[in-house]
């Protein structure tokens, strides 16, 4: 009894396993070569007039994938709109007031409508454009995976508690993002997008007066523009990256060592622990950066998308058709 026992236990393990991965198995990079080819050429040039209109949306866009991606998988369920009998996931505390760039997004899936009715789903538009937000400020290109589809539902509850904060630990990060099947390693090269964009100052506000493992000069010059009392200054922005701010590089890790990270959770990276080689060899080495980050974010559109005849393809990314 026991064997027998232990062998049907080891097939419904081994079922499970193939079942977990057989969403993510069916995303291809060639999904849209026959119904939809136009989609990236059109995508990019979406994205490339919104990056040149502002610079800095290019992280906004990134942000948008990742934020997505950490709450029901990748399925653009944060674009989700709230409605008067609907409560979606813009409102959660990571969102509320920081994301960015759903206006573009609704340009982009606007005129891929236009060539592709019906086709492309608003998921792998997320997808495309944070490759396409990269490259054009100067990172590394990858063939991204496709064949997502769009969601019903969001959960506010899950983007409240899933996505890690800025006051985060070392130790919370880790476990958040083991949680969605990533590595401390995929981690820290996934805060490395921290290389552009900006953040407020109620996010960083604590770490400019209150740790220690800064360096003074630098907390004096954030202090400047983000006074230390809540409600005052909350929406001044600092740069997440003070070197190249809106460049893909690998100078983020760089400031970390100077103890020059803006965020709290951005220093501990590069604070005794864990992960100090890790950050030690992408300021070594930009191209194992690069390739790490490419393979981490690969893996993250790979978290628990809706594909086949799961969700639906959306004709406009704010709401359920």
């Amino acid at each position: 009894m026991a064997s027998s026992s232990s062998s049907a236990i080891v097939t419904v393990a081994i079922l499970l396993a193939l079942f977990a991965g057989s969403s993510s198995a069916q995303l291809s990079t060639n999904y849209y070569d026959k119904t939809c080819p136009e989609v990236f050429s059109t995508v990019k040039s979406g994205v490339q007039s919104a990056i040149s209109q502002e610079r800095r949306m290019g992280a906004s866009l990134l942000r948008l994938h990742f934020h997505d991606c950490f709450v029901l998988g990748c399925d653009a369920s944060l674009l989700l709109d709230d409605t008067s009998t609907f409560t979606g996931e813009q409102t959660a505390n990571p969102n509320r007031n920081s994301i960015r760039g759903l206006n573009v997004i609704d340009n982009i899936k606007s005129q891929v409508e236009k060539v592709c009715p019906g086709v492309v789903s608003c998921a792998d538009i997320l997808a495309i454009v944070a490759r396409d937000s990269v490259v054009i400020l100067g990172g590394p290109g990858w063939n991204v995976k496709l064949g997502r589809r769009d969601s019903r539902t969001a959960s506010l509850t899950a983007a409240n508690n899933n996505i890690p904060p800025p006051t985060s630990s070392l130790s919370n990060l880790i476990s958040k993002y083991q949680a969605q099947g990533l590595s401390t390693r995929d981690m820290v090269a996934l805060s490395g997008a921290h290389t552009i964009g900006q953040a407020r100052c109620t996010s960083f506000r604590g770490r400019i007066y209150n740790d220690s493992n800064i360096d003074s000069s630098f907390a004096k010059i954030r202090q400047m523009n983000c006074p230390p009392t809540n409600g005052s200054g909350d929406n001044n922005l600092a740069p997440l990256d003070l070197q190249t701010p809106t460049t893909f590089d690998n100078k983020y890790f760089q400031n970390l060592i100077s103890q020059k990270g803006l965020l709290h959770s951005d220093q501990v990276l590069f604070n005794g622990g864990s992960t100090d080689s890790i950050v030690k060899g992408y300021v070594n080495n930009p191209n194992s950066f690069s390739s790490d980050f490419v393979a981490a974010i690969i893996k993250m559109g790979d978290i628990s998308p809706l594909t086949g005849s799961q969700g639906e393809i959306r004709k406009v990314c704010g709401r359920v058709n």
